[in-house]
């Protein structure tokens, strides 16, 4: 009964954003404030993966109309906590008698989530740690919220991706949605990137405790800080030291390890005392083979060229652009709006003169999907980088791009015989 009040509500919820989007399209005025405030509290209390994909979308604030972008980002940092009482008896089925293990656990929240809540303990030896509890009864409700999701997919035909593409797309995202069910395995991945960034004074990660942590539950020693979403309000020269080392840690990630951070949202990173990121949530870490970095620095290199024909021989290289007929007009225009960033120099991410010629173009790469197709195996690498693209713009990082780049895309230039090798600092 649960489960089918949850699907009627999803789908709901689901109905009135595509007539929304849909009489918008046909040249109506539709009523962004009224369907974000309906998103945000209907997802606030189904949280789950229905909850998880309005944040990612949320992160698309250059193609979303900024009043729904507004409310739906608020899902980031607002959302509704579950109750005490149902949270501890998750905590209590992985620990038994928690009096015997905490001096004390906090009832309110530290951060409520879409997959799960953070509460502070205190252990019986003194030391605080946060728990990361995951929410009762998710691994059903993912199933059955995916699958509500891909029914609402599949009617969205209007956005001209074909039906197998748009399946490969669904199947990526639900891929990624289970893996941040896995604690056990997140915990794996936060011992791994600690040993690996062990002797990089400018990040943070906390370390779990391996005797606390379990299939829902992740313990971890508390580390306090700033959240990224705050520290944005900082002097500048914090906010530009944050923002260096964001920008150097996703490029040792990328092109050194072969992974990706793939949950930017805010909420995940803070500023320490001392300045040094922390990086809090790693449930969604994504390998990148070294052949995709070679072909998607091909497509920045043509598009920093502006040549239109070379931009489209590398999307046909990762995977898209399957229909007939190359959109060169939009290449170019797209060339025109992003080279900027790469000039040399240093460059400002804040600049809104970039940020509206993309918006601009945004209707006119949804009307060519037909055309573009999306690689369906890039689904969570691209959204990952945009999230992050976007926290550098709310950090107003001023940094050299084409500096930064020159030396990954002679990298790529050298491929394929260096495409497994290590590119150069």
């Amino acid at each position: 009964m649960r489960e089918r009040g949850r699907t009627r509500r999803l789908f709901g919820l689901g109905a009135r954003t595509g007539g929304a989007m849909l009489k918008n399209r046909m040249g109506g005025s539709a009523d962004w404030d009224a369907l974000g405030e309906a998103l945000f509290d209907g997802l606030s209390e189904l949280r789950g993966p229905a909850m998880k994909l309005a944040q990612i979308v949320a992160q698309w604030d250059d193609v979303l109309p900024p009043e729904l972008a507004d409310r739906l980002a608020r899902l980031q940092r607002q959302a509704e906590p579950m109750p005490w009482p149902r949270i501890r008896e998750v905590l209590v089925a992985e620990y038994g008698d928690l009096e015997a293990r905490f001096r004390h656990v906090e009832e309110a929240p530290f951060a409520s989530a879409s997959m799960g809540q953070v509460h502070r303990a205190v252990t019986r030896d003194g030391e605080t740690l946060v728990l990361k509890v995951q929410y009762p009864g998710l691994a059903g409700a993912l199933e059955s919220d995916l699958r509500q999701v891909k029914r609402m997919m599949r009617l969205g035909s209007w956005l001209n991706v074909s039906p197998s593409r748009l399946d490969a797309l669904f199947e990526e995202l639900a891929a990624g949605l289970r893996d941040e069910l896995d604690y056990r395995a997140e915990a794996q991945t936060l011992a791994r990137y600690r040993v690996r960034y062990r002797h990089e004074p400018r990040l943070r990660i906390p370390e779990p405790i391996k005797a606390l942590c379990g299939e829902r539950v992740l313990a971890m020693r508390y580390l306090a800080g700033t959240p990224l979403d705050e520290a944005t309000a900082a002097d500048d020269g914090l906010r530009q030291q944050v923002a260096a080392t964001l920008a150097d840690w996703l490029t040792e990630e990328l092109f050194t390890y072969g992974e990706l951070h793939a949950d930017p949202h805010a909420g995940n990173f803070a500023v320490d005392a001392e300045s040094r990121l922390i990086i809090y949530d790693f449930g969604a870490v994504i390998a990148v083979p070294k052949a995709r970095l070679v072909t998607m620095m091909a497509l920045l290199e043509a598009t920093l060229a502006g040549d239109p024909m070379a931009m489209d021989d590398a999307l046909l290289a990762l995977g898209g652009r399957q229909g007939q007929g190359a959109p060169l007009a939009l290449y170019r225009e797209a060339a025109e709006a992003i080279a900027p960033l790469f000039a040399p120099g240093e460059q400002d991410f804040a600049d809104v003169r970039i940020h509206r010629r993309l918006r601009e173009l945004s209707p006119r790469v949804w009307a060519a999907m037909d055309r573009l197709q999306p690689p369906a195996d890039t689904l969570l690498l691209s959204r990952a980088l945009n999230g992050h693209y976007w926290n550098m713009v709310r950090l107003g990082a001023r940094l050299d791009m084409h500096r930064r780049c020159e030396p990954l895309l002679a990298w790529a230039r050298a491929a394929p015989e260096a495409a497994l090798r290590t590119p150069p600092a």
